[in-house]
């Protein structure tokens, strides 16, 4: 028998053509994801421009304040005082025509409002009408940059130790089930409820004003220190209580969830197939639990991010920390609308990066997630 053997045909992909495949899938995917997260964006900013301007309402606000000014302005100037009554009234008309035209209240509201969502979502929101920036700016740009690293401090550094301390907690937890530990993380889980300006105010009187060892309230020391060293350890210390606010309210609840993550994938088949071969426990953890883990744990956290940072507007309110919160707090008290609306576009943004950044991050770490596939 002499039959020959077939030669084996070359693979078809090679490995350079897989990795651009995957590229083009993984950019597409992208794509999609930032096109329907602006368009998300774009709809919030233009509700929140018809709500803050109450359908109309804050434009009457600023038309009868326009009247007023100007008037009195009119009035007060000594070289008006000898004109004709109808003449001195023609001028208070002209000019307050000549202050709406700049403000753009001589245009319908449905064309303002458009007009303003494309400046906002440029940042490009001119002048505010009652705030100003810590340089004394009414700039509504200058307004929102000086205030939004304080708040990307505050999230950031309160998210990463409740994200880390979460994880190796729960962890620790589903290898003691049934523990006295475990028993008492079960029982505070529901204390997560509150929010986290509600602990705040507990932190406040305890370590504020009974204890006296950290402060009430705000980002720095006054007088602010001149040493940079000095400078970092008074924000440092101004730092603890909100952040510690913020990772209280969703810490118990964050271990349950996690810890409870940990032992249903603890109890899979291939767990167990796993450790009657004789792998070590750290690798069977770090293999086998907490690797399939990694999806459900990110979904369950970028819920909890979301709902951190739209807690952030009290919570910094109640620590007179100087974020975008606080900023937004304030202007919806003043009725300064572009304010609000610049405040609403950062967290819209944030939010919108936030959630890309975790979903993409989803579709790495799942292979049942077909990047780009369209299943």
């Amino acid at each position: 028998m002499s039959s020959e053997s077939m030669p084996i045909a070359p693979k078809t992909h090679s490995k350079g053509a897989e990795v651009l495949a995957t590229f083009g899938r993984l950019l597409r995917y992208s794509l999609v994801r930032l096109v329907s997260l602006f368009a998300t964006v774009v709809v919030g900013v233009f509700l929140t421009i018809m709500i803050a301007n109450m359908g109309g309402y804050v434009d009457e606000i600023m038309r009868a304040q326009i009247r007023e000014n100007v008037t009195i302005a009119v009035a007060s100037n000594p070289a008006n005082q000898t004109l004709d009554p109808d003449i001195r009234r023609q001028l208070v008309l002209e000019r307050i025509a000549q202050e709406e035209k700049r403000l753009g209240l001589d245009q319908p509201l449905i064309l303002r409002s458009l007009k303003y969502l494309v400046n906002a979502l440029t940042l490009d929101l001119g002048r505010a009408q009652n705030m100003t920036s810590d340089t004394g700016s009414k700039q509504v740009r200058e307004i929102i940059l000086n205030r939004l690293p304080s708040t990307l401090l505050l999230m950031g550094s309160a998210n990463l130790v409740l994200f880390i301390s979460s994880i190796l907690i729960a962890l620790n937890l589903s290898r003691h089930y049934g523990s006295f530990w475990d028993k008492l993380v079960i029982a505070l889980s529901p204390t997560s409820s509150a929010p986290p300006w509600f602990y705040g105010i507990f932190l406040i009187l305890i370590f504020a004003a009974v204890f006296k060892v950290l402060p009430f309230g705000g980002m720095v020391s006054a007088p602010p220190p001149e040493n940079k060293f000095e400078y970092g350890l008074s924000v440092l210390k101004h730092l603890i209580l909100p952040a510690s606010s913020l990772i209280i309210s969703a810490l118990f609840l964050s271990i349950y969830n996690y810890r409870t993550f940990f032992l249903i994938y603890s109890s899979e088949d291939y767990v167990e197939m796993a450790k009657a071969k004789g792998l070590p426990a750290r690798d069977i953890e770090r293999n086998y639990i907490l690797r399939p883990t990694l999806p459900t744990i990110i979904t369950n956290f970028a819920l909890l991010l979301i709902g951190l940072w739209t807690g952030a507007i009290i919570t910094e309110t109640v620590f007179l920390w100087p974020g975008l919160g606080r900023t937004l707090f304030k202007a919806i008290g003043l009725y300064d609308t572009p304010v609000i609306v610049a405040s609403t576009i950062i967290f819209a943004y944030l939010l919108a990066i936030t959630v890309f950044l975790l979903d993409f991050i989803y579709a790495m770490v799942d292979p049942r997630v077909k990047i780009g596939s369209g299943n």
